[in-house]
Order: structure tokens, then C-alpha cells, then sequence
């Protein structure tokens, strides 16, 4: 199975069962050790390479506990430290691992509640965990560009010089691009007052500033949208031209969509929602047909996910272009019905008929 659909499945189950867990022990039975299992490859019930609730006492912390050492050549090169799912990750609660990151070999810790991993070195200074990670990964909204980093970090490709060399450039990206969301949804003072001094020629005041607040996060809002239709846009033509020359907009990777004519391009938008929608079909029935056969059509009236990219083979319909959304569900005679969902996650209300449909093709 592609790295990518592990972390797809995986992302799948936590969006089913989060809210059924309500234990650290639970997040690390459902979430933790599947993740260190099937994403980074190691043997949870291996003791010589994963060691559960990790001890060495430190000078007066006796008998204190760090909850996985991942070992790899008889040596420890990762620690972690879990907490329940839905749990804040304050670099506060993670006094074990700074403790443990300074008596062991290990020059990786993580910090995660099952949903989200925070990846720490000591870039700051030699042996000493940085209080802030050079890398984080959310399940349920992965960063394309953190996956490459995540693979040096599985069994086989364990590469700690290499994750170390590039860890200070991540941290700082990472930092830049936190910075710059957050402008984007809600921009300050100094935000709006960049764009508005190159453009209003006129005194800045305070009505000024927040009329140009409101007028920042709208085009941020619709610059971004269409740097994702544009990559979309490539994606299609066969292009490999990028939006940006310097780095490519980060947008889910999807199959061709075959669009009916020249002149009909320009009217069909797929949108974010789209994308996330098609994911979440494909992660749900890959365990009955080879994720490589899923295939997405977009067109002005829905976005058809199909089977071998075949009309005849039609596995759901997303009606998002409304106000109220619908799945469009086929049965054995090919017949849809649309289902009313308020949340793209209640698509994983129709697992059962997805995987059924999915079925019927073989």
C-alpha cells in the first residue's frame, strides 16, 4: 500500500472513532500504535524496537515514564509522548521527553494526541530538545510537504542525518506559513497597513484600517482559491507548469478530471471541498477496489467519483455546488439518490453503501 493511502486510512479511522475515545490508553491503543506501526513501519510488539512506557531514572524523577522509545540498531533514536485525542499539545505537558532528550541518544522526540504529531530536535542547542517542533502533522489535514520528511523517519529509510540537516529550514517554513494563515484569516494592524499604504493614497485611519481589513481577508480569500484552481487547471491540461516559481501551491493530489469541452473549462471551479470529498470516498472504499481505479470527473452540475474512470461505473456524486449539500449514492441498477449531509464528515455516515457500490464492479 503508497505511503499517502496509510495515512489516508488512518486519517479515515480517526474520523470514525475519535469521538468513541475517551483515555490516553485508548487514543494509544486506537491511533498511536497503528500510526508507529503502519506509518513509520516499526514492530509495537517488538521490544527491540518499540519499548512502551520507556524508563531511566533522572537524578530525582525517579521511575518517570516516557510512553514509546523506538529504538533502531540496538540505540534509541525516537521518543514520544502521548496524550488523549482532542487534547491540546502544550510543549508545557512534555516535561519527560526534554528530560529524556537529554540523557538518551535519541534526536527525535514527538509529541501527538493521535491526530496531531509535533516532531522536535535540537537545533537550538546540542542535546537539548527545542521548545518549538521542526515539523507537524495533522491527520486530518496533511501538508503535502511534510510527507517526504515523514518517510525519513520510517524503518526503512531511517535517515536522522538527513532529518537534522533539514529540520531548520522546516521549522522556519513551518513558523512563516502558521503566520501567514493566521494573516489570512484574521489579519492585523500591520497586515492591512502594508496593503493599504501601497494603495490608498490617502490618510490611514482607523475606518480605513478596518475597511481594508475586510478588503484583505476577501482577496487573501479569493487569491487563494485561485491559486488552487489554477494548479487544478494544470493538473488537467497535463500541465507541469507551477503557480508560484518558487513553490507550488500545497493542493491534495487527485486523479485526472476529464471536463466535456474547451469552451465549459472556464465554468466548472473545483473547489477545496470537492477535493476533501473525494479523498474521503476514496479512503472509505480502497479496502474493496484498488485505490489506483478511483477516478474523479468534475462537471458544472456535480464532481462524479467513478470507477476505471467509467461512466458505467459510477461510484458517488458530490452535489456541493448548493446551499444544502448532497451525496449521490448508486445502487445495483445504477440508480442515484441524493442524501442530504450538513458536514463533509457525514459522508462517512454511507461507508456501508460506498463499499457495497464499490463491490459491484469488482
Amino acid at each position: 500500500m503508497e505511503f499517502e493511502e496509510k495515512l489516508a486510512g488512518l486519517a479515515a479511522k480517526i474520523r470514525q472513532q475519535s469521538a468513541a475515545i475517551q483515555t490516553e490508553e485508548a487514543t494509544k491503543n486506537a491511533f498511536i500504535m497503528p500510526f508507529i506501526q503502519s506509518i513509520l513501519g516499526y514492530d509495537v510488539f517488538n521490544p527491540l524496537e518499540v519499548v512502551p512506557e520507556f524508563t531511566s531514572d533522572i537524578g530525582t524523577k525517579k521511575g518517570e515514564k516516557v510512553d514509546y522509545a523506538i529504538l533502531k540498531d540496538g540505540a534509541i533514536q525516537i521518543l514520544i509522548e502521548s496524550k488523549k485525542i482532542g487534547e491540546p499539545l502544550n510543549i508545557n505537558h512534555a516535561g519527560q521527553l526534554f528530560r529524556y532528550f537529554h540523557v538518551t541518544s535519541a534526536r527525535i522526540s514527538i509529541l501527538t494526541n493521535g491526530q496531531v504529531y509535533k516532531f522536535f530536535t535540537d537545533l537550538d542547542a546540542p542535546n537539548k530538545m527545542d521548545e518549538k517542533p521542526f515539523l507537524e502533522l495533522d491527520l486530518l489535514n496533511i501538508d503535502e510537504h511534510a510527507i517526504p520528511e515523514l518517510q525519513k523517519l520510517t524503518k526503512s529509510a531511517f535517515d536522522v542525518d538527513s532529518i537534522i540537516s533539514a529540520a531548520g529550514e522546516l521549522k522556519y517554513v513551518g513558523q512563516i506559513k502558521r503566520i501567514l494563515a493566521a494573516q489570512f484569516n484574521e489579519p492585523d494592524d500591520d497586515f492591512v497597513r502594508l496593503f493599504a499604504s501601497r494603495i490608498y493614497d490617502g490618510v490611514i485611519t482607523q475606518k480605513v484600517r478596518e475597511q481594508f481589513g475586510q478588503l484583505t481577508r476577501k482577496a487573501t480569500a479569493q487569491f487563494l482559491g485561485d491559486q488552487i484552481n489554477e494548479r487544478l487547471k494544470s493538473a488537467i491540461s497535463g500541465s507541469s507548469q507551477p503557480v508560484f516559481s518558487s513553490q507550488p501551491a500545497a493542493v491534495p493530489l487527485i486523479p485526472e478530471v476529464e471536463l466535456p469541452a474547451d469552451d465549459e473549462k472556464e465554468l466548472i471551479v473545483t473547489t477545496e471541498e470537492e477535493i476533501e470529498g473525494f479523498n474521503i470516498v476514496k479512503a472509505i472504499v480502497r479496502t474493496e477496489v484498488d485505490a489506483k481505479r478511483i477516478v474523479a470527473r468534475d462537471t458544472q452540475s456535480y464532481f462524479g467519483i467513478l470507477l476505471d474512470d467509467n461512466n458505467r461505473k459510477p461510484i458517488a456524486r458530490l452535489h456541493f455546488n448548493r446551499a444544502q449539500k448532497y451525496i449521490g449514492l448508486f445502487d445495483a441498477d445504477k440508480k442515484e439518490t441524493r442524501h442530504p449531509i450538513e458536514t463533509i464528515d457525514d459522508i462517512f455516515l454511507h461507508t456501508d453503501a460506498l463499499k457495497s457500490t464499490a463491490k459491484l464492479y469488482g
